[in-house]
């Protein structure tokens, strides 16, 4: 970002070009103004999900793939620590894109907001993003394990996603049960909860869980990806020194 200045111009205009698709499909059947801001804020949204995917999940992968697994097996510290690294590095870079997004978003489509608790709202979008971190680090174990596979699932966790997690409306319209399932994904209840507190009003008839479950829930997927991230590490560290495949190029 720092090295080609253009990327900024299109991190952000580009994601708006989706956002500005549903935001014409909601004012063509004449949905409430707040669907709008619905979409800008799943839009802004994406970006995380986007880096979660293709930076955080796949970087042991493509490390493996350049060669330069190696230096982070013989690194004299935790691999827990290398992929924290990562992720703070990658939750800075895409701040700046999603802020983007939703400023730009907010101004030409004049999206009407009306933020309930400010606080509640900053802790919320703090706790999505540890517990959906947390899925990255697990997700760049995994990923490294299945190999060139990784490439694939990342393509399929993309656009499936966005829809089961309700980027782009309220994801209790998919039904309590299709909800529930998706809330694996930390996003999806993130959303949920940030939109209840952007939009109170209008979230009453549509929210999923409460703000308070929601947070509840975070905290929980939070912790077990984390632990569950650790010990997939360990065991990714254990099979490297026993076999030496991990760190084999083409493997």
């Amino acid at each position: 970002m720092q090295r080609e200045k253009s990327w900024m111009l299109f991190e952000v205009l580009l994601p708006l070009l989706q956002v500005t698709a549903y935001v014409y499909i909601y004012r063509a059947i004449g949905a409430p103004p707040e669907f709008t801001g619905f979409v800008v804020l799943g839009g802004a949204m994406t970006a995380y999900w986007m880096n979660v995917l293709w930076s955080m999940a796949s970087q042991l992968f493509w490390e493996k793939e350049t060669g330069n697994l190696e230096l982070y097996i013989i690194a004299p510290t935790s691999r827990m620590a290398i992929l924290i690294g990562m992720a703070a590095g990658g939750i800075m870079a895409t701040t700046i894109r999603a802020l983007g997004v939703l400023a730009v978003g907010v101004l030409i489509f004049r999206v009407p907001m009306s933020p309930a608790n400010v606080p509640a709202l900053i802790g919320v979008f703090l706790l999505t993003l540890v517990a959906l971190y947390g899925l990255g680090m697990l997700m760049a174990s995994l990923f490294l394990l299945w190999g060139r596979q990784a490439w694939h699932l990342a393509d399929l966790l993309q656009e499936p996603v966005f829809l089961l997690s309700g980027f782009y409306f309220p994801v209790r319209a998919l039904g309590f049960l299709v909800a529930l399932g998706a809330s694996i994904i930390p996003i999806t209840l993130g959303l949920d909860a940030m939109r209840q507190l952007l939009f109170p009003q209008m979230m009453e008839g549509f929210k999923f869980l409460p703000v308070e479950y929601a947070l509840g829930v975070l905290s929980v997927l939070a912790v077990a990806f984390l632990a569950l991230a650790n010990r997939a590490l360990q065991y990714f560290e254990a099979l490297a020194r026993r076999e030496g495949r991990l760190t084999l190029r083409g493997q």
